[in-house]
């Protein structure tokens, strides 16, 4: 195949759609029959995957990987910040834990030390462009961060770099779309105005043709062609990024369906764990703090947390830990994954202080272990009974006092995981579980009489598939592809 110069779809902000439209063109590119990977220099999330090596990536770039048809790999996310409060980060780099980072020592100082970043992504990207064609960049935020622009890792500095096309997305729902795009190519450097081949408006709602002025004089103003008007879509589901929106997923319980709710805890993480199930016909899931809301579920889920004893604090502090304990003994099921296996157990240690201050408190007492926080992190991709998963965790759980092992699961290698009472009270440390069929046909059991006898287990990787694809046709449908490919074909110097 023809050699393609690497694309960066860049933003005018965060959340305008860039990660979705460059998972759209990963599977576009393969469907071209290009052999495309996705790359970000630098992510910022709590929503991280393990690839195959059993390294830590974020979860987005594992997503495109995956559109791309490709294992996921470091070099796809060589720079991972994962937020533990406000003003801190852990970052992890080419997969592995390097130490944490004050956001003003990260954003002012980056670089001094013992740790070049700038020269660790751009070598993560030489290696991969040296595998693929061709590379699918994403941006971070919006490009015209000018205070930032000395420490920018990921925006068109890395595109400078990658000597990539940059296409600028721009979010019409949020309103004021010609002054974020326009504002966003003026503030530019003439050197990085130069990378901008294209505009795409994302999120357009109602009729196409409204917009046929507003795009000419886009172009005209900026100088830079509009290339597509993606209409917003809401019958598509590929993973998110971001959690903002899973407070809004609806609580109404449904009577002819198992009604699951995922506990919302402050420092939610691997959220994605749930998507499988949302999309399950037999399943209403809703993620909720209210102890009301807790008593009325069928399945209770705890899921991971980037801190475990500061949520354990705060469930203990808003009465949900005594509402979950409650809605057991009631026979609600209780599930917990990762740090929410953790929170389950008889006590959470960290005499060591790798999380905080709190060096012991009592967990919800509903499965017989204790957990031992540690400083080393386990990141591994796993297979078991069930299927196949991953781990990303810090802490050993084992079983307290004199209590017996009761593993909830064995992984591949022989070892036991997670610790299992009954069908209804059991918890494990491997993530995506819960996108195996065979396991959640086994978490639903219990309340196999509330769903319709011809309910079918749920093929989750196959619906992802067909969200891919589906996802591809819409962006073609909307998106100049001649044009592009023109673009990333073109001998014009770059």
């Amino acid at each position: 195949m023809k050699q393609l110069h690497p694309i960066m779809f860049a933003g005018t902000g965060s959340d305008v759609g860039k990660s979705i439209v460059a998972a759209a063109f990963c599977r576009i590119f393969k469907q071209d029959g290009y052999q495309p990977a996705p790359f970000k220099a630098q992510n910022m999330a709590l929503n991280s995957y393990a690839t195959p090596e059993g390294l830590e990536i974020g979860r987005a770039q594992a997503v495109q990987a995956e559109a791309a048809g490709i294992a996921c790999h470091t070099d796809m996310n060589p720079l991972l910040l994962k937020p533990q409060s406000d003003h801190t980060s852990q970052v992890i780099l080419n997969g592995k834990p390097v130490g944490n980072k004050h956001a003003y020592d990260y954003w002012r100082r980056q670089g001094a030390g013992d740790i070049d970043f700038r020269a660790e992504v751009c070598k993560a990207f030489d290696r991969l462009a040296a595998r693929y064609n061709p590379i699918v960049m994403e941006g971070a935020g919006s490009i015209s961060e000018i205070n930032l622009r000395a420490t920018d890792l990921v925006n068109l500095p890395m595109a400078r770099h990658a000597k990539a096309d940059v296409i600028l997305v721009g979010d019409i729902d949020r309103g004021g779309v010609f002054a974020s795009v326009y504002g966003s190519i003026a503030l530019q450097t003439p050197e990085d105005k130069a990378l901008i081949k294209g505009i795409i408006i994302n999120k357009f709602r109602g009729d196409m043709r409204l917009f046929e002025e507003g795009r000419r004089m886009l172009e005209e103003i900026c100088g830079v062609p509009v290339l597509g008007v993606i209409p917003y879509f809401k019958d598509i589901h590929i993973e998110e990024e971001d959690s903002v929106a899973l407070a809004q997923k609806s609580f109404q319980l449904q009577q002819d369906k198992v009604n699951i709710a995922v506990i919302m805890l402050q420092h939610l993480s691997n959220y994605t764990d749930f998507d499988a199930l949302e999309q399950d016909a037999r399943v209403h899931l809703f993620y909720t703090n209210n102890v009301e809301d807790i008593q009325k579920a069928d399945i209770i889920i705890l899921p991971g947390t980037k801190s475990t004893l500061h949520d354990l604090y705060e469930l203990r502090r808003n009465g949900c830990a005594q509402a979950i304990v409650k809605a057991y003994r009631e026979g609600t099921s209780v599930l917990g994954i990762c740090g929410g296996y953790q929170l389950m157990g008889i006590e959470v240690c960290d005499p060591d202080h790798v999380e905080g201050d709190i060096e012991r408190l009592p967990g919800l007492g509903l499965l017989p272990v204790t957990t031992t926080m540690s400083g080393e992190k386990l990141t591994r991709q796993v297979r078991c009974e069930y299927g196949e998963g991953y781990e990303i965790h810090m802490g050993e759980t084992k079983p307290f006092g004199d209590a017996e092992a009761s593993p909830m699961l064995y992984l591949h290698d022989g070892r036991a995981d997670g610790y299992r009472v009954n069908e209804k009270c059991m918890g494990t440390y491997v993530h995506g579980i819960l996108d195996n069929a065979a396991f959640v046909d086994e978490l639903l059991k219990p309340f196999a009489e509330k769903f319709s006898g011809d309910a079918t287990s749920f093929d989750y990787q196959a619906y992802k598939e067909e969200q891919y694809n589906k996802l591809a046709d819409h962006v073609r449908r909307y998106v100049d592809m001649d044009r592009i490919y023109q673009i990333l074909s073109s001998t014009a110097c770059q």
